[in-house]
């Protein structure tokens, strides 16, 4: 099968998580710039969860730029990511609205672990229907990138129950080492 339905429906499902984080956020009842403090933890959260969403939806169109066919694995692969991505807008509602507490930030690191988890995933079902030897293969051979990220998530729960600020740091940090698409796909394709 081609990849094109698989792109569109991720496409759409992404668009409406985004429009369900944006609407996750409610104007204050007042008019002054004092009356945005406390719904700012919520806007906060929203920019890193739309980064994130923007992460996902950019390495999925480069991961799928260098795939020629997907199979039934890749198909629910794919759908795995997109349930753990669908709970970007609970988990950042919940951890914006409680101000980065403990328990709503280690929730938040535990989805962006399992979404993190499931990309991994589809990354090697893409491998094992492509070939190690095929462009995607050689991309994502030992690729340290996605084990440090699981490593910086998981430490970043731990640590959300001690010093939550800090878990967001190590979450900002994971999030800028992915913030550029992976250029080896776009080389590979080059070449």
């Amino acid at each position: 099968m081609k990849t094109g339905r698989l792109e569109a429906f991720s496409d759409g499902v992404l668009a409406i998580i985004i429009t369900i984080m944006v609407l996750g956020m409610s104007a204050p009842e007042g008019y002054t710039f004092e009356a945005l403090r406390p719904i700012f933890p919520v806007f906060l959260t929203y920019i890193l969860s739309f980064i994130y969403v923007g992460i996902y939806w950019n390495n999925h169109h480069h991961l799928l730029q260098a795939v020629n066919l997907v199979n039934g694995k890749i198909l629910w692969a794919n759908l795995h990511l997109l349930f753990w991505l669908s709970l970007f807008p609970f988990a950042t509602d919940w951890m914006g609205k409680n101000h980065f507490e403990d328990n709503p930030t280690a929730i938040y690191g535990g989805v962006l672990l399992m979404a993190a988890i499931a990309f991994k995933i589809m990354v090697y079902c893409v491998i094992k229907n492509e070939g190690k030897d095929s462009n995607i293969g050689k991309v994502y051979n030992k690729d340290k990138r996605m084990n440090i990220s699981l490593f910086l998530y998981l430490a970043g729960i731990v640590i959300s129950f001690f010093l939550p600020i800090l878990s967001l740091v190590l979450y900002l940090g994971v999030a800028l080492m992915w913030i550029v698409p992976d250029p080896r796909i776009e080389r590979t394709l080059k070449d």
